[in-house]
């Protein structure tokens, strides 16, 4: 089967290619500026595995013991719909919430697939997580999944919050791990995979975690999608983007096939492998695949179509951005390592990727019209108390169980099954001149909203095919267009969390 895919693949990617050489011109000024807002570049950073109460339960109130980076919050910070003090000592679960330390940085990985996280729900009520998502293989306590870090471990995402715009009701799609999330994030709509595998592609729909059929890197079961994403979208017009991963870049080729072998050591000093292909949604897809993971054919055309068709190296994206070749559209996904996901990651290593990053990018001549949005793929089953709307409602006996068995609300007629959702709260940044300061933004979101943004910004108009980019909630509610750009970067300390001694905001107001 994998064969016959490539073989289709291959069949497909010349015709593209030519016509991608033909149309794929420098962007024109005009074109460049024929942006619906001051944004003229997007960068995703998209992270794993972290529900709304896992990193932002307390917020804006951290515990501060001796020995850890303190955060106290600025005069007239706003709160979130976080844990109160009644949830955290009387909470419905079988245990109660507890707040994780910076020597607690690396857990388990709890349970996160489509069915149990819907058990977990209980219909709303909130108050089986121990019981379905709670991590309970090689010694692991289930009652950990209750565990919540605060402002002294995820210092940097307060310190972000503080200067920038942050959600407290910003959701997964729909429910289920990485590879529906990533999907849903390009294109809205997990419908379209092919073939069924058991407990992966059901009815059509991915609903679990299987690697792409278009990439030689991955392993075990595959399988591709159909239809468009946003990254034809741009293609279509002409829009520079582009997706960069720690590890993508080949360690060698084994039987004409990429080898990605490269690999990393996250804080506890275990030996992490830098690339997973199941994270990298554009290789499901043939139009946008790179499946030898060849490198771009030139700095000047990385965000441009040719042999690399916008799936890059994360080395790729900083040799782009330090020549002033910055993608107008650009996805970034770390090293697993630092990631964020648990069991492998933890959110200090995450941390030091997170701050690196920001702080290399507010150093572009290019921040004064950029909007960086962190996202995650998925809760990784960690507790979160508030129930999601139910806007995409499905009815498999099998696999869908938030109201009971076989229900997530009534399916609609001639809806795709196995999309039950908006799945848990998720973690929603917006960080950029444009953003507003210290702003908790409480409108209804989902990963497809950064698609939708994208696709306004760009005039693209929407994918279509049942995607919920049609439905989506507007991040435009994060920003301020109507003021001048604030431009005083917002430097940490890659290690702490913390901000540079003595920085002052253009309000005059000394954060250090």
């Amino acid at each position: 089967m994998r064969r016959n895919l490539l073989s289709d693949f291959a069949r497909k990617l010349p015709l593209a290619l030519a016509m991608g050489a033909a149309l794929q011109v420098p962007m024109s000024a005009a074109q460049a500026d024929d942006t619906a807002t001051p944004i003229k570049h997007v960068v995703v950073i998209f992270q794993e595995n972290v529900s709304f109460d896992h990193y932002f339960a307390t917020y804006p109130l951290a515990a501060n013991p001796a020995g850890e980076p303190k955060f106290v919050a600025m005069h007239g910070t706003p709160t979130v719909n976080g844990l109160t003090r009644y949830l955290r000592e009387h909470n419905p679960n079988a245990a109660q919430p507890f707040r994780l330390g910076r020597s607690q940085a690396m857990t388990c990985d709890m349970d996160h697939e489509y069915t149990a996280e819907q058990k977990a729900f209980n219909g709303g009520l909130m108050d089986k997580f121990v019981e379905y998502t709670g991590a309970n293989y090689n010694h692991c306590d289930p009652a950990q999944v209750m565990g919540y870090y605060d402002g002294n471990t995820v210092t940097a995402m307060w310190n972000y919050a503080q200067h920038f715009a942050m959600s407290d009701n910003s959701y997964g799609t729909t429910f289920g791990p990485s590879s529906p999330g990533a999907i849903n994030l390009v294109s809205g709509q997990t419908h379209g995979a092919s073939p069924e595998i058991s407990d992966v592609v059901v009815n059509g729909t991915d609903i679990s975690d299987a690697d792409p059929g278009y990439d030689d890197c991955s392993s075990g079961k595959t399988f591709t999608m159909s239809g468009t994403n946003v990254g034809d979208m741009l293609n279509a017009q002409h829009i520079t983007w582009g997706w960069f991963q720690g590890g993508f870049r080949p360690t060698g080729m084994s039987n004409g096939k990429a080898v990605c072998g490269a690999s990393s050591k996250n804080i506890a000093g275990a030996s992490v492998g830098d690339y997973s292909a199941h994270h990298e949604p554009f290789q499901y897809y043939a139009s946008t695949a790179n499946p030898h993971h060849l490198a771009p054919s030139s700095v000047a055309m990385i965000g441009r179509t040719d042999q690399a068709n916008h799936q890059y190296d994360l080395q790729d994206f900083w040799a782009a951005a330090d020549s002033g070749h910055l993608p107008a559209v650009s996805f970034l996904k770390a090293k697993r390592y630092q990631d964020g996901h648990a069991g492998y990651s933890d959110p200090l290593d995450e941390q030091t990727f997170l701050v690196q990053t920001l702080n290399r990018l507010q150093k572009l001549p290019d921040w004064k019209n950029t909007v960086v949005v962190i996202s995650y793929d998925d809760s990784d089953g960690w507790y979160d108390h508030v129930m999601s709307p139910i806007v995409n409602q499905s009815g498999d006996p099998a696999y869908d169980a938030l109201l009971g068995s076989g229900l997530c609300g009534q399916t609609a007629s001639g809806a795709a099954s196995d999309q039950c959702g908006y799945g848990p709260r998720l973690p929603l940044m917006v960080i950029s001149p444009w953003a507003k300061k210290n702003f908790v933004d409480h409108h209804v979101t989902d990963q497809s909203s950064i698609l939708r943004f994208i696709e306004d910004n760009w005039h693209l108009g929407r994918i279509g095919g049942g995607s919920f980019d049609a439905k989506a909630g507007s991040l435009e509610g994060m920003f301020d267009f109507h003021r001048s750009p604030r431009m005083t970067p917002v430097i940490l300390d890659p290690a702490t969390g913390t901000r540079a001694v003595g920085l002052r905001d253009t309000d005059g107001e000394d954060h250090s």
